[in-house]
């Protein structure tokens, strides 16, 4: 391993805290090596009164540390999985993957109530298609109100009274040690979650094969396998922006199932589709439900999503 590794991180305190796990599993690992946290502002951090999916959720939180990793400025970069492109810059890659966090969404009520109990017309905050779509279809009764900012500030913000709940994925909230504040977790029945969601993804270039070598101890085999079969899904449907979509795969012994979905935004129409394949097979898997569900009707929903978000 190197005498010094740079780590590129966004500054939020959630990417600090995933950053300063993966400094310190490396610390550990190798006593002699020094890590140090390079803090790079991405432009998703910047804009914070427009919903993402109008500024084009493409890579709005990488670009700019995928750029310091390319010109040398760090040696690696600790990403969220489902911040990642599918599309990746040329000479760099997503090489190691460490275990999962849980991949669901958690609803966060300061009174408690899961969303069944929610009273009528209740308002419910944030700015993913994906949750406003299957909210939608649950309860077509809710207010969905856009919301944006860190994880403190959405919290905040519930707590002022602003929203009667809002929904966050649980795997930020159990990184920061802030379970007390999870209602409940929706079940992928109810709520598919985002693709990678609840993992990380270290990324590096692909010509340091000594960096590549020395993270291996942090890498997930069944995480990395999950995640495969949720990325062909994602890349097949051309999600790069914020679209109605979900994912979520699941390894036993030695096979993969992956659950997808496309939804209209409003919740009226939900195409769902689930699938199992040999885990070597995992990317191909993806491919396929993609493929299911663009035919019953799902490239006619993301050609009208595109259309309406894309600016």
């Amino acid at each position: 391993m190197k005498q010094t590794v740079k780590i590129g991180t966004r500054a939020s305190l959630l990417a600090i805290t995933q950053s300063t796990w993966v400094k310190n599993q490396i610390e550990a690992q190798y006593p002699d090596t020094s890590v140090e946290l390079i803090k790079i502002t991405t432009k998703g951090d910047k804009i914070l009164d427009v919903p993402l999916a109008k500024v084009g959720g493409k890579g709005l939180f990488v670009k700019e540390i995928e750029d310091a990793l390319i010109d040398g400025r760090v040696d690696l970069a600790v990403h969220s999985m489902k911040d990642v492109p599918t599309d990746l810059p040329a000479g760099l890659h997503v090489a190691i993957i460490p275990a999962r966090e849980t991949a669901f969404d958690a609803f966060i009520c300061n009174h408690g109530q899961t969303i069944d109990d929610l009273a009528q017309g209740a308002v419910i905050g944030t700015s993913s298609l994906r949750r406003k779509a299957q909210l939608a279809a649950l309860r077509p009764d809710l207010q969905i109100k856009d919301l944006r900012g860190n994880l403190d500030t959405r919290l905040r913000k519930l707590d002022e009274g602003q929203y009667d709940a809002i929904i966050l994925a649980g795997a930020g909230l159990n990184r920061l040690g802030m379970q007390n504040r999870i209602t409940s977790f929706f079940p992928p029945e109810q709520m598919l979650p985002a693709i990678g969601q609840g993992a990380l993804g270290i990324e590096l270039r692909k010509n340091d094969h000594e960096l590549l070598a020395g993270m291996q101890f942090l890498h997930d085999q069944t995480t990395a396998v999950t995640v495969a079969a949720e990325r062909a899904f994602l890349l097949r449907l051309e999600g790069g922006c914020q679209v109605p979509i979900g994912a979520h795969a699941v390894l036993k012994g030695d096979t993969v199932s992956l659950s997808g979905l496309i939804a209209e935004v409003d919740g009226s129409r939900v195409l769902r589709e689930q699938q199992s394949m040999p885990a070597e097979q995992a990317e191909s898997l993806g491919r396929g439900l993609a493929e299911i569900l663009l035919d019953r009707g799902g490239r006619t929903i993301l050609d009208e999503v595109y259309q309406e978000t894309l600016p």
